[in-house]
């Protein structure tokens, strides 16, 4: 465990938050002030102030996948989802949801990451996108395509030097309002920024030098 996730053990589940993937979206302190205490001064997670299952629901709600959990109770622990998705923020990261391997990173079911170029933290996102005033429509137009006959999956994320995020498996891409966009086995996210056919890769990583 690195010294950037904390550790919440309480009575019958452990709470970890890694703040260096945390993209401030809020749904933990919105969803139950009792367990996520916001601007406490000292420990900010109280684990036993509502039921495992109830935490472990609005944990899976956690877009970026900085608060996982570990139940002490002998409860089911997080499984993948039954459709492999991503989520295009407007103006902001790739949210994935999926049974993924993120190379170079290890596994998991959730990440929120950088389409902006400018995070510290490639290839997640770190909130950098506000600061550089990034612009990308989280609502770009629909591809016709096939239905997969697998929605599911393992999921590999291979972020390509100085190049885009190359994602292969069975994937829908989707609107921030969740229209999906097309459905496909292998495709290339752009990372730089820069593209004009976002939120696809077209080359222009190339062109201005993108490094990573």
């Amino acid at each position: 465990m690195t010294n950037d996730i904390q550790e919440y053990r309480g009575k019958k589940v452990v709470i970890r938050f890694d703040a260096a993937k945390c993209i401030h979206s809020r749904h933990c302190v919105l969803g139950n002030p009792k367990v996520f205490i916001a601007n406490a001064p000292g420990e900010w997670i109280n684990p036993d102030a509502a039921s495992p299952e109830e935490i472990a629901a609005l944990l899976r709600t956690c877009p970026s996948g900085a608060l996982t959990y570990e139940r002490l109770d002998g409860g089911e622990p997080e499984s993948a989802p039954l459709v492999n998705s991503v989520h295009l923020r407007e103006n902001g990261p790739l949210a994935f949801h999926a049974d993924m391997e993120i190379q170079g990173h290890g596994t998991c079911y959730r990440a929120t990451l950088c389409r902006c170029g400018a995070s510290k933290n490639k290839p997640f996102c770190d909130s950098s996108h506000v600061a550089v005033n990034f612009v990308a429509t989280g609502e770009p137009p629909t591809i016709e395509s096939e239905t997969l006959l697998d929605r599911a999956g393992r999921l590999t994320i291979t972020p390509n030097p100085n190049g885009p995020l190359q994602v292969e498996g069975n994937l829908e891409v989707c609107s921030g309002t969740g229209r999906t966009l097309i459905r496909t086995q292998k495709t290339w996210l752009c990372r730089c920024g820069s593209s004009q056919n976002k939120p696809y890769c077209d080359g222009t990583h190339r062109k201005i030098g993108f490094t990573a």
